[in-house]
This record gives C-alpha cells, structure tokens and sequence, in this order.
C-alpha cells in the first residue's frame, strides 16, 4: 500500500512539472502518511543521507571543471583534437568528439559538457553541417562525462550502492569510454562520407601535433594524477576533487593566465547550483527509499526475478531492459537514487560483480540522457542551438543504437569492463 501511494503521487506530481526532487519528497511525504510513521523521521532521514564525505566530492569536482573550463584549457584540448584527426571526412564530429573525451576527464558531468562542447564548437558544426545534426552530435558525444573518469554518475551509484569503490567504477568506464568514443568518430566518418559533407580543419602534420601536445599536456596531467592518486590509494576521492580544484586553479592563474579572480564567483555558483540540485534529489529520495526498504519492496521483487530466472545473465538483460525505459522518463540522479539500493543488493545475490553491474547501471542510463521523449541532453543542446527537440531527434538515433549496441556487447564480455580493476587490484 505504501509503496503504490508513493509511485502514484511522484507519478502524478512529476507530470505536471514539479522538479523530481519536489516530486519524490511530496511522494515520501504520502508513504509516511500512509503508513503510519512519525513526520519528524522525515529530517533525520534527509540529514544523515546528506552527511556523506563522498557526496563531497560532486561540488568539488563540478568546480575543478568550471575553473578548467573559464582558464581557457578547453580551447587547448580542441585545438589538439583538430590536429590530430580535423582533416579526415566528418573530421569536425571527430574534433568533437575527441574533445568531448578530453572535456571528459574534468568534468564529470554530461550536461557540463553538453554546455561547453555546444557553447565553443556549435558555430562551425552549424556551418560544416547544420544546427540538428550538430545538436546531436554535442549531445550524444556529451555521454562520455559520465563514462570516463572522473565521474559524478559513478560516484552517486557507489554512494547509493554503499559497497562499490569509487575508483573501481572509475577504471571500469576507461575502455568503454574509449570504445564509445571511437565508435561515435566512425560513424561520423560514414554519416559524412554518405551526405557529403566537406572535410574540414587544416591538413595533418606532425609537428603540427606535437606542438598542440606541448601546448595541452597540463590538461591531461590533472586526471593522471587524481584518478591515479585515487586508484593507488594515496587519497579518497573527494580528497582527489580538492586537488583536482586547485591543480585547475594554479594552472588557470599562472600558466594560461585566462582565469580572473572575477571568475570564481560565477565557477562557485555553478557548482553550488548543481550540488543543490544533486543535494536535493539525495535527501528526498532517502526518505522514499527508506519506506520502500521498511516494506521490504527489494525482497518482493527479488523473489520474482528469482521466479523469471536464476541465469545472471538474463536476470542482467532483463534489468537493462527495465533501465532504459527508467532512463528515457526519468533524470540520472533521481534514478540511481531510488533504484541502486533496490537493485544492486539483488544483483548482487545473483553473483554478479559490483563493478561490472554497477558500471552497466550508469551507462545505461547516461544513454537515456539522449533518449526520447525526455532526454535532458536534447532539451540543453536544442537551448542551446534554439531548434525543436524533435529535429534533433531525427538525427541522433544512430548515435542512440550505437550507444546501446555497445551496452548490450559489453554486458555480453565483462572482462571488458573489469580488465583495468582487476589489473589494479580491485
């Protein structure tokens, strides 16, 4: 009964436009109602799932990528990427791409990158080709944030799983990411080649690489030396995002000399703006999830998957199937938050390793991101490019089945995902 009062309510209040996190907590609200609990659990419960050293590590790493982003490196990591790969056919979508894997290992965030990639190189992908098919490029080229480290989607999962490391899931998403990234330049090459679209950029050349390498060798210094601390143990991962803020801020001042001293303001809006909204999302799905848990509501589906199939691997099929229609209605948050404690612990009774479940978990629903009707990189890159969402829609659905092509294949060889954890130990 709780249960369906709740899903009712955040059902009801989510599609007449209240945010999700108001949505989950008028929701959690009802089950306390209903079933009978003290209101005043309501503010423990939000308190103590906020009060997380982990969590710390969001606003951190939100701020690290603002101020790499304002001290200009994101005009060096394109720069490198157009003279590498900018003459070949689509050689542009390959500029972006390859950004977006370089912007990747700062930011964290899908949307962030979205902002940026649309904000630098969205004129000349309207003028090389045009505002939809440029739209969508920057939004599902935007999907690596979360897949490469560092990423915030990955560090909200291992909260709200309590038993994955950060840096496990970290390494989990390099090959992948990788995968996802050179896939995305392939078939930009074909989409070029079959329209006829011109090349773009100045020819190749060597000394022409090495100079930009020179040039942009800082920005990749920053992931190595987090996410390599990280992995290695010499420190947590938030510990990691405060280095990561003032590596950003050391090279900002004094090495490229863009960052101002008028710019920090804004950098720690920003991140305090995405960290309220996280922040938010977290402590009303607490409540939520703690009713579902007191109604024992992981055991009751457990049981019935266990009726379906005892076979792993299509308990993990059927479960990828149920997170992309997740992800296609519903924002990353807000979906990690209300379903990892639900599902993992039962993945988890599969035998199925934390890691690799987890890693499948936040790639698919990344990919919802760019997945109709509610993709929220559609709406920020047609914000952006000011055109419909539906004409961006048209030209992202190859983007789309790639992207699941490669979660189904990937769900099909795990050591792919667990190469690089094994190999450090996790």
């Amino acid at each position: 009964m709780i249960f369906w009062s709740m899903l009712a309510t955040f059902v009801v209040f989510a599609m007449i436009g209240m945010p999700l996190a108001y949505a989950l907590g008028v929701a959690g609200l009802c089950g306390v109602l209903v079933g009978g609990f003290p209101p005043l659990q309501l503010a423990g419960k939000m308190v103590y799932a906020l009060d997380s050293f982990p969590l710390m590590a969001i606003p951190l790493f939100m701020l690290a990528g603002q101020l790499m982003l304002r001290g200009g490196l994101m005009d060096r990591i394109i720069d490198l990427a157009n003279a590498v790969v900018g003459r070949v056919p689509g050689g542009l979508g390959h500029v972006t791409v390859a950004s977006a894997m370089g912007l990747s290992s700062v930011s964290g965030s899908s949307v962030a990158d979205a902002t940026a990639l649309g904000g630098t190189l969205g004129p000349s992908l309207t003028k090389a080709y045009s505002a939809p098919f440029g739209a969508a490029l920057v939004a599902s080229a935007s999907n690596l944030g979360p897949i490469l480290p560092p990423s915030i989607g990955m560090i909200v999962y291992a909260v709200a799983a309590g038993k994955v490391s950060v840096g496990a899931l970290f390494l989990s998403g390099i090959l992948p990411g990788i995968a996802m990234g050179l896939g995305g330049m392939l078939l930009c090459t074909i989409i070029a080649r079959r329209r006829g679209y011109p090349a773009t950029g100045d020819a190749f050349s060597v000394g022409r690489v090495l100079r930009e390498l020179c040039r942009s060798w800082l920005v990749f210094l920053m992931p190595v030396i987090v996410i390599g601390g990280i992995v290695a143990g010499a420190f947590t991962s938030t510990e990691g995002a405060a280095i990561a803020v003032a590596y950003a801020t050391l090279v900002g001042f004094f090495v490229t000399r863009k960052l101002k001293l008028s710019d920090l303001p804004v950098s720690l809006l920003n991140a305090a703006i995405v960290t309220a909204i996280v922040g938010a999302l977290i402590a009303f799905a607490s409540q939520v999830t703690y009713l579902m848990t007191a109604e024992m509501v992981g055991v009751t589906i457990g049981e019935w998957l266990s009726q379906v199939t005892e076979n792993p691997l299509m308990f993990t099929f059927i479960v990828m199937l149920i997170l992309i229609l997740v992800g296609m209605v519903m924002e990353a948050n807000a979906a990690y938050l209300m379903l990892v404690p639900i599902i993992a612990p039962i993945a988890t009774s599969y035998g199925i390793d934390p890691v690799y479940f987890g890693f499948l978990f936040v790639m698919n629903i990344t990919i919802g991101g760019i997945t109709p009707p509610v993709g929220v990189l559609l709406i920020v890159t047609s914000g952006i490019w000011r055109i419909k969402v539906a004409q961006i829609i048209r030209e992202i659905w190859p983007f789309i089945l790639l992207q699941y092509g490669l979660l189904f294949l990937i769900m099909l060889f795990p050591d792919f995902v667990l190469f690089l954890p094994r190999l450090a130990g996790y």
